[in-house]
């Protein structure tokens, strides 16, 4: 079956949608990428336009497939992987959204957030989904759209209530995952990973959770069928009428952070990979247990094969590492990201600046809504290349902060650490999150391991792959980075670290709060 077919990966990100081919060496054959509008209508709100990132899956698709020579029927099957948490609510009557996807960045639900602390609910959503109350999550986000979406944007005759035609069981919810598959198959299915983001499913259970469906008033009939990451029953195949002219089986699905856990091969108990992308996602492998945290870090469901038991894992989501070296290029800082080794490197420290990037809050392990980017410590002395370096180093403190939360609630001493993600192409980085972390860092040669797991995930399902020592054969270092700074100085500079972080918290307050 391997020898002219390949697996083909969607991998919808924040900023963009990818396709990637790959073949059964785990090496990528096609290629293409397509950028889609950020829109802010609001301060801390973030959308996209659910329409243009289909259109875009259709180009890309199109796109890596033709300038690869590559016929679709050659695909054995197709996996998917996308932004986590993102959400949106459609019609299926027209196939069009209500509103722009909510994006997990998006904060217009703090408040909301914000109710469920005063009410006590912390620890009940905690103990049912592994999530902390945020507005991270899906829940008060399809809570919100219920509640604001305009019905007249609906192109219905005669526009009903959106709450109405969501209790009638007209209008389907899903993350971005289900969205794809719902456009690809017609089906309305997510997979376990990306459920149990949305602060509305209950990760022991493994079911869609009553209770909180009544908390956030979202009506059942609105929710996708829960499948395991890789199934073998497929969640059904693209039709051979539609843009592909091919009938193809889409046969896998996991939440980025998920799928580059499944692409870095971590497939055992005590693996850990950490992420660098718009934000940073650093994930453990805990096996067949649901690990509850005491240290601000997430519980979820980290994949699951057909027939086999869910795999959970401890998570550490930051919200912003890649998105503050952007945020360099947008204040003009730097004309390129790849500037920032060398400018980082021009000097032999930050001179005591600290950068925290708190842009849409902090995530684990703090989880303060309202913490927003703060520089300290600046001098008349202060120039630009002590900001980038300060920028690059906030992200490296940021992944300690998260590292050391999840050793004490794990109970495991990591030797190694499996970096991935566009960032870890900077080599500076990854020697100063080596130092700083006081870990060995590991980079594969395929770092694109979001786009390498969903296939993963879909050729296990139709048999390309027959096992996972498959997957971990294909494995391989492209280069390691070992600890090489005095481990005191470190130390030291990490505590401040931390001085700079409480500056940096529930910093945004309406006037007169």
């Amino acid at each position: 079956m391997t020898g002219n077919s390949y697996v083909g990966a969607i991998d919808q990100g924040t900023t963009g949608t990818r396709f990637m081919v790959f073949d059964h060496g785990g090496q990528v054959v096609a290629n293409a990428y397509e950028k889609h509008e950020q829109i802010y209508p609001e301060p801390g709100w973030v959308e996209h336009d659910p329409m243009e990132i289909w259109e875009n899956t259709k180009t890309v698709v199109r796109r890596a497939l033709t300038e690869a020579g590559l016929d679709p029927e050659q695909l054995a099957a197709l996996g998917i992987t996308n932004q986590r948490e993102t959400t949106l609510v459609w019609d299926p009557e027209t196939g069009k959204p209500i509103h722009n996807a909510l994006v997990w960045q998006d904060r217009r639900t703090t408040d909301r957030v914000e109710e469920l602390q005063a009410d006590e609910k912390v620890e009940w959503i905690r103990e049912k989904t592994g999530l902390e109350a945020d507005a991270y999550f899906s829940a008060t986000k399809v809570e919100w759209l219920l509640e604001n979406a305009d019905p007249i944007k609906m192109e219905r005759s005669r526009p009903q209530d959106v709450q109405d035609r969501a209790e009638a069981g007209e209008l389907r919810m899903g993350t971005i995952d289900s969205w794809l598959i719902y456009k690809l198959t017609g089906n309305h299915i997510t997979d376990v990973t990306n459920a149990s983001r949305t602060m509305l499913y209950n990760i022991r259970e493994m079911e869609w959770d009553d209770e909180l469906l009544e908390e956030f008033d979202v009506p059942s009939s609105m929710l996708p069928e829960v499948r395991p990451s890789s199934d073998d029953d497929h969640y059904g195949t693209t039709d051979p009428e539609g843009f592909l002219g091919a009938e193809i089986p889409v046969a896998g699905a996991l939440g980025d952070q998920q799928a580059a856990l499944f692409g870095q091969t971590c497939f055992d108990e005590g693996d850990a990979k950490n992420t660098y992308g718009t934000g940073s996602f650093f994930l453990m492998n805990t096996g067949e247990e649901a690990v509850s945290s005491d240290h601000g870090l997430l519980t979820t469901i980290g994949f699951q094969r057909s027939g086999e038991p869910v795999q959970y894992a401890l998570e550490g989501s930051i919200f912003v590492t890649g998105a503050a070296i952007e945020w360099l290029e947008d204040v003009d800082l730097i004309d390129d990201p790849a500037e920032t080794a060398e400018l980082a490197r021009s000097v032999d420290s930050t001179d005591g600046v600290y950068v925290v990037p708190a842009f849409t809050g902090l995530g684990a392990p703090h989880w303060d809504g309202r913490a927003r980017g703060t520089i300290v410590g600046m001098t008349r002395g202060t120039r630009r290349e002590h900001i980038v370096r300060a920028t690059l180093e906030s992200i490296a403190y940021q992944t300690r902060d998260v590292a050391e939360a999840m050793e004490a609630d794990a109970g495991i001493d990591m030797s190694s650490l499996r970096v991935d993600g566009g960032a870890v192409k900077n080599n500076f980085l990854c020697q100063l999150q080596s130092d700083i972390i006081e870990t060995d860092i590991v980079r594969p040669e395929v770092d694109e391991t979001t786009a390498l797991g969903a296939a993963y995930a879909a050729g296990l399902a139709v048999d390309y792959w027959e096992t996972v020592d498959e997957l971990r054969d294909n494995w391989k270092i492209d280069r390691e980075f070992t600890p090489e700074a005095d481990s005191n100085q470190m130390d030291r500079q990490y505590e401040r670290w931390h001085t700079a972080v409480e500056r940096s918290l529930d910093w945004a307050r309406d006037e007169g709060e």
